[in-house]
């Protein structure tokens, strides 16, 4: 699955990889159990499975997206947790922050506008990653990494904290960057290395289990077809 989101954005690959890292970083730094750890792994590195659903033409525009895009692309993550249902996913952990991890402390978040503790722990403390990661990446309008870009998103992210974010793990995220042990994430693993060319995914790369007829995703149709 995730080789198939390789094939399909390079960039989105590039962020699952960092965020997994992040992830590592901060579960090991919050003391968790190893069999804890390898299950948020397997979360994060997960998280975007279901952009796999959003047409190329709004995944990958070089510029802001229409608010029409913008619902699209808000439903890839309840299309990833739908999708890991169908393939018989039970680890309500994986789960949970696959279809939480854009959720907000006020409840103006996606998809289903949970507030506060309503959240998923585990997704509670993946949004900071997860958007930290997003402020420190290239994009159109931003070409900017490292330090600089760093400082921002910690100012971001402290700023937003209760209303977006949980105060606990934007203080975890804040300690981790300001103690320099996420410096080797940030310096090696940038956006400043050279992207592979864009692959298409082809039909064939998706999982049998949840293909329908056609080669279309059972029940996870966004308008890509």
């Amino acid at each position: 699955m995730l080789q198939s989101i390789e094939r399909k954005d390079a960039t989105t690959a590039a962020h699952t990889w960092r965020v997994v890292l992040y992830t590592r970083t901060m579960a090991e730094r919050a003391g968790l159990k190893p069999e804890f750890i390898e299950r948020l792994t397997h979360a994060a590195a997960l998280h975007d499975i279901g952009k796999l659903e959003i047409p190329d033409e709004i995944l990958q525009k070089p510029g802001k997206l229409t608010d029409v895009e913008y619902a699209v692309i808000q439903t890839h993550s309840a299309a990833g947790h739908a999708w890991l249902k169908a393939l018989g996913e039970t680890d309500e952990l994986v789960l949970q922050l696959v279809r939480h991890h854009h959720e907000r402390m006020d409840g103006t978040g996606y998809p289903d506008h949970l507030q506060g503790d309503e959240i998923p722990e585990p997704a509670r403390y993946f949004a900071v990653i997860d958007s930290f990661d997003a402020l420190t990446s290239v994009r159109p309008y931003r070409t900017d990494v490292g330090a600089a870009a760093a400082e921002r998103a910690i100012v971001e992210l402290n700023s937003k904290r209760e209303t977006w974010y949980c105060d606990e793990s934007v203080d975890l995220l804040t300690d981790l960057y300001r103690s320099g042990a996420i410096d080797w994430i940030l310096d090696y693993c940038n956006d400043r290395c050279e992207l592979p060319p864009h692959r298409p995914a082809s039909p064939g790369v998706f999982p049998a289990a949840v293909l329908g007829r056609g080669g279309t995703s059972n029940g996870l149709r966004t308008g890509r077809r």
